[in-house]
């Protein structure tokens, strides 16, 4: 058994700690201590140590969030990107299955139905930012995203494909969603998604294109597939 396995599972054997995983897996939005406290009858210090093990295993990630008001940022925690699908929660493989069983079902085009998704992955509390927030929605995906100063504007560029094995089968109907999901995102800013470089899905550092600029009308972006992709 993998030693990260061996001790994800060490961790989770404590049903405290398993119950207090399974709550951050099930939030939408990143929880902080305070959030646990009103759940589960211990003391902030103890929760503390539990999310400690539960992210020294690789079953969660913390990050700051800034206050709402004045005083200290608030230490938030969510499900690790790439736990999802294993210990009961829900991975990218499922959402992705939903949303190709959508396009066999309904006939439209798999950008479309993407777009249309897109509600399911936005970031539960938007900052304001329409590139920061595009960017946490795909890292809470698993593409490991890294947001990019260009002359055109911005790139997200996303340095893993969670979905590598099923893109290799059919890349463009599985960036086409990706990039419906992206648009879908910065539908409503001032943000527009111009278009979606796609690259061997093995290797990723695919980008997502974003005008800065705010025009209209809005022209549909464009998925560009470059190089041959085949099994090796």
């Amino acid at each position: 058994m993998d030693g990260n396995v061996q001790q994800q599972a060490r961790a989770l054997g404590d049903p405290t700690r398993h119950a207090i995983f399974r709550s951050i897996a099930a939030a939408r939005a990143p929880v902080g201590v305070a959030d646990l406290n009103r759940e589960f009858p211990l003391n902030h210090n103890a929760i503390r140590q539990h999310l400690a093990k539960l992210v020294a295993a690789g079953l969660v990630v913390g990050r700051t969030s800034p206050p709402p008001s004045r005083g200290r940022p608030r230490l938030e925690y969510e499900i690790h990107p790439a736990v999802g699908g294993r210990w009961g929660t829900s991975g990218p493989y499922e959402r992705l299955g939903r949303l190709l069983v959508e396009i066999i079902r309904s006939g439209r085009a798999a950008v479309d139905v993407g777009r249309g998704a897109a509600p399911q992955f936005r970031v539960a509390e938007p900052s304001g930012d329409a590139v920061a927030d595009l960017g946490a929605a795909m890292a809470r995906q698993g593409f490991d995203p890294e947001v990019r100063a260009v002359r055109s504007g911005a790139e997200v560029v996303l340095h893993t494909c969670p979905f590598a094995s099923v893109a290799l089968a059919d890349r463009h109907t599985v960036c086409a969603l990706h990039l419906g999901i992206a648009e879908g995102l910065t539908e409503h800013s001032d943000v527009k998604v111009t278009g979606l470089v796609a690259y061997d899905p093995r290797k990723a550092e695919c980008r997502i294109r974003l005008d800065l600029r705010g025009t209209e009308p809005r022209p549909r972006p464009t998925l560009e597939l470059r190089g041959r992709v085949g099994r090796r």
